[in-house]
């Protein structure tokens, strides 16, 4: 008889745990999943924290993320980007350091901002960006790529495929090529 009351017992804390936590989003999936991107070639390393939002059949650039204006480059928390050695992006100097990513999206060209400081979240409580201009290091302002096929989910990536680095962003139909030196 014992057996069977603890028996009963686990089950009913098993279902009520269950519940518990895949209704309070423990176990839930995110619908803006965090990603870190590691990049390292010889004595160089670089590193992006970011969350993927989705297009989920939204219009995103001019619409979900408004043009000329400052975009925390990603959902939830403020989109890190760290190097270990300095670096040049466009003609700005980017000491080895941690910086928040922050972009303004148009539909021909993005300003992307390395801002020194850093902010716990994207936004603040009434969805305004919380960047502080005063702490931007480096900011280059890039061409938008037109994609023929929409990317469903927010995508920073490294490339150096061709022997210049750079930082790739790409969201619906829209991609942007920041060049690392």
């Amino acid at each position: 008889m014992k057996r069977f009351i603890v028996f009963l017992l686990a089950i009913i804390f098993v279902i009520v745990g269950y519940f518990y936590f895949t209704k309070t989003g423990l176990f839930v999936e995110r619908k803006s999943p965090k990603k870190t991107v590691v990049f390292t070639v010889d004595d160089l390393k670089l590193e992006i924290f970011y969350n993927r939002p989705s297009k989920r059949n939204r219009e995103v650039f001019g619409a979900l993320v408004p043009f000329n204006e400052v975009w925390r480059t990603g959902a939830n928390e403020a989109t890190t980007f760290e190097t270990n050695k300095s670096l040049k992006v466009g003609n700005d100097s980017l000491p080895a350091g941690k910086y928040t990513l922050w972009t303004i999206p148009n539909d021909t060209s993005w300003n992307v901002m390395f801002n020194a400081k850093q902010y716990k979240w994207g936004v603040d409580e009434t969805m305004k960006p919380m960047r502080i201009p005063d702490f931007d290091v480096a900011s280059f302002s890039v061409p938008v790529q037109k994609l023929d096929k929409p990317v469903e989910q927010f995508t920073i990536a490294f490339d150096n495929s061709t022997d210049n680095l750079s930082l790739t962003m790409a969201w619906d139909v829209a991609k942007v090529v920041v060049p690392l030196k």
